[in-house]
């Protein structure tokens, strides 16, 4: 099935289908607080946006200690648990949701690798990182990560709109 959406182009009023079997997925982004500190917050946003993906959440907050170790409970038997809390919880966090086709994946990549010195020259963190323990920013790393992420990030939900744009990015 198919929702035709009329756009203006370089050649008039055009109409547009966009196929509506197309896999759309949501991923959770968070910049940390040394991105937030660092004022990267519209660089990465600007990525996002320029790849063609569409925000449907965003809020600049500071977690409570709880909160953070309730998102990074998986982590809680490492060694540098209690450090990575403290790090988390030094300053505002940027949360988003993001969607689009295999945003989940895409998405990863645009971060670069975890470790920094392991990230390509291109990602977010290979172009503003050095350490892992200051990594700038966290994606989810499966649909099912981002559902229950996003879930906990955003118990309201998120914004259900449509985007103009999407006519000039999907086929």
């Amino acid at each position: 099935m198919k929702k035709c959406v009329r756009s203006v182009g370089p050649k008039g009023n055009k109409f547009h289908f966009i196929n509506k079997f197309r896999k759309m997925e949501r991923t959770y982004i968070m910049i940390k607080p040394d991105g937030v500190q660092r004022g990267l917050v519209g660089e990465i946003i600007k990525r996002f946006e320029q790849k063609g993906y569409k925000l449907v959440a965003m809020k600049l907050w500071s977690p409570p200690r709880e909160f953070m170790e309730k998102h990074y409970a998986d982590l809680s038997s490492k060694g540098f648990f209690a450090g990575l809390i403290n790090y988390m919880t030094s300053g505002p966090v940027v949360s988003m949701v993001w969607e689009g086709a295999n945003v989940v994946l895409e998405g990863r990549k645009m971060l670069g690798a975890t470790k920094p010195t392991d990230s390509a020259m291109g990602t977010i963190r290979g172009d503003f990182c050095i350490e892992v323990g200051r990594n700038i920013c966290h994606g989810s790393d499966s649909v099912e990560s981002a559902n229950a992420e996003i879930a906990l990030w955003f118990p309201d939900g998120v914004s259900e709109w449509d985007s103009c744009e999407s006519a000039w990015i999907y086929e």
